[in-house]
């Protein structure tokens, strides 16, 4: 009864088979699905509504599935990129968000059979850290800086939430040195949590000023039965939440572009300068950003295991939204809207990423010589090094 409703029903159930849509395509499982619904939009279902919905939509993972050349086909494209460095259980979730149905294991032996060499590579144990505990989501934020594509000109700023190990940001930049960009990623990541967290840790960066004036400002009122402060500065071995997750991006995402990079420098098509970089920035930024918007969700919805008991076991976005499962709560300290206005309008927004005057001549070359916009890692190498033979051929 309740799927043939029609009139202004009809609106609300297009929605909620869209949010369905949404979670299956992150790899959730039906229980997972079906906490989110309850929780973060009240919707009730029972797993058995959920199932003939899917049904309806034609969303499957045990039948119909993918033909064995399109798998093939994309884990192939995936190995050309930053996909060489994932193991298979990251591969199996790229191919869920792709829309593919094919087994977990089916990917494993294809990557044994396709990239032999990096399953031997990434058998090989990381050093462990010590324990770390956390009383919830919104408790605690992480944030820094990721510096190792710096030399090329971008810059990463992120933040992590220490509970559900939930990124809340990830931003690539022409810096994250200046703290009104800085403050910009908070502040966006407040006014879209609907608050700030109990309390922030960094490094001891003067980048984190603004941040730090906000939070306080922000958490001003909170009455809290707790010593926490809302800002802790610390030294980065100190902000192992952050710091672990910085390796982890390496090898997923950000290897690949220094591997890019050093190309050209090794070819004598980098040297360093102030143009060269504003190229890179004008050529890659939007790819390099791209391609950490998609580790991100697939972060977030990938399952951690956890190698000590204090730590909560599942996938990122259920810890971070549905706490109670884990016997936890949410941290949140609610924001007024004129404050996160107020901290708005003190922050920095920008929507050029390089050098105004490389951009407005990069755009004027790129039109007259009918340069288009690069979709992949390779045809941005190609335009960086027809931009920068152009430019040098004018000095």
């Amino acid at each position: 009864m309740y799927e043939s409703v029609e009139g202004p029903q009809s609106q609300l159930i297009m929605e909620r088979d869209n949010l369905i849509r949404s979670y299956f395509s992150l790899g959730l499982h039906y229980s997972e699905i079906l906490s989110l619904l309850l929780i973060q939009h009240n919707i009730i279902l029972s797993e058995r509504q959920l199932k003939r919905i899917l049904r309806r939509l034609n969303l499957t993972r045990r039948k119909n599935f993918s033909s064995f050349e399109e798998i093939f086909l994309f884990i192939e494209e995936l190995l050309e990129g930053s996909g060489r460095f994932h193991g298979y259980r990251w591969i199996h979730l790229k191919c869920l968000q792709r829309g593919l149905v094919v087994k977990q294991e089916t990917v494993r032996l294809l990557l044994k059979i396709l990239d032999p060499t990096g399953v031997s590579t990434r058998r090989r144990r990381r050093l462990r850290r010590r324990d770390y505990f956390n009383k919830g989501p919104n408790y605690l934020w992480h944030m820094d800086g990721y510096d190792k594509l710096k030399p090329y000109g971008i810059a990463i700023s992120g933040c992590i939430d220490g509970f559900s190990r939930y990124i809340i940001w990830l931003q690539a930049s022409y810096t994250n040195n200046n703290p009104r960009i800085i403050s910009g990623y908070y502040i966006s990541a407040v006014e879209s949590c609907g608050g700030c967290p109990r309390s922030v840790r960094s490094d001891l960066g003067t980048e984190n000023r603004h941040v730090e004036q906000m939070q306080i400002f922000l958490r001003n009122n909170l009455e809290s039965d707790d010593s926490l402060p809302p800002f802790i500065y610390g030294s980065s071995t100190h902000n192992q939440r952050i710091e672990a997750w910085w390796g982890i991006l390496r090898k997923h995402n950000a290897q690949f572009w220094m591997d890019i990079f050093e190309d050209l420098k090794n070819e004598g098509k980098f040297s360093g300068t102030i143009l060269d970089k504003a190229l890179v920035q004008y050529c890659f930024l939007h790819l390099v950003q791209g391609q950490l918007d998609q580790v991100v969700q697939e972060w977030n919805s990938h399952k951690i295991s956890s190698r000590n008991r204090r730590s909560p076991v599942g996938k990122p976005i259920i810890m971070y939204y549905t706490p109670e499962m884990y016997y936890a709560r949410d941290y949140i300290v609610k924001s007024p809207e004129d404050a996160i206005l107020s901290c708005r309008e003190e922050s920095l927004f920008p929507l050029v990423h390089c050098d105004q005057d490389v951009y407005e001549l990069c755009q004027i070359l790129s039109e007259e010589n009918h340069y288009e916009r690069p979709s992949t890692a390779y045809e941005a190498t190609d335009l960086y090094i027809q931009l920068r033979n152009d430019i040098l051929s004018m000095l």
